[in-house]
């Protein structure tokens, strides 16, 4: 097995909560590695520690899918999107570290994005739609 399938297979399989415990369990395996090999190795690997532990981490599109925003007052923004797009765009605009956005919720084809106060709302629609904008052009 080679190092890349180890640390596929280890994220899987186990809680890697940080790589002084990835660099044990490859060495157990038979895998002597550095913690720079390793590190460099989860970046190509696209892996990356979310809610406290090491997973694989699907990039961001390159293209925006068709995608519809609109206002739901009185602090809603809402983007939808085709089947499987959602948490993408999601984390596009939480990248973005909108005024007044308080959080985005993502399905599988809607994003909702909570805005407060109420005047923010015209403004954060427009910031969404111009950060989407720029991204697919």
């Amino acid at each position: 097995m080679t190092l890349d399938e180890a640390i596929l297979r280890l994220t899987e399989e186990k809680e890697v909560t940080d790589q002084a415990v990835f660099l044990d369990l490859l060495k157990r395996e038979g895998h002597k590695v550095t913690q720079p090999t390793l590190s460099r190795h989860l970046n190509k690997l696209g892996v990356q520690k979310l809610a406290g532990r090491y997973q694989r981490v699907e990039p961001i599109p390159t293209e925006l899918p068709a995608y519809a925003v609109s206002a739901a007052p009185p602090n809603l923004v809402i983007i939808k999107t085709r089947p499987g797009y959602a948490q993408a765009l999601a984390v596009l605009v939480d990248q973005h570290a909108i005024d007044g956005v308080v959080g985005t919720l993502a399905g599988d084809d809607t994003v909702f994005i909570a805005v407060t106060p109420e005047k923010k709302m015209r403004e954060a629609v427009e910031t969404v739609r111009g950060i989407l904008e720029r991204r697919s052009a």
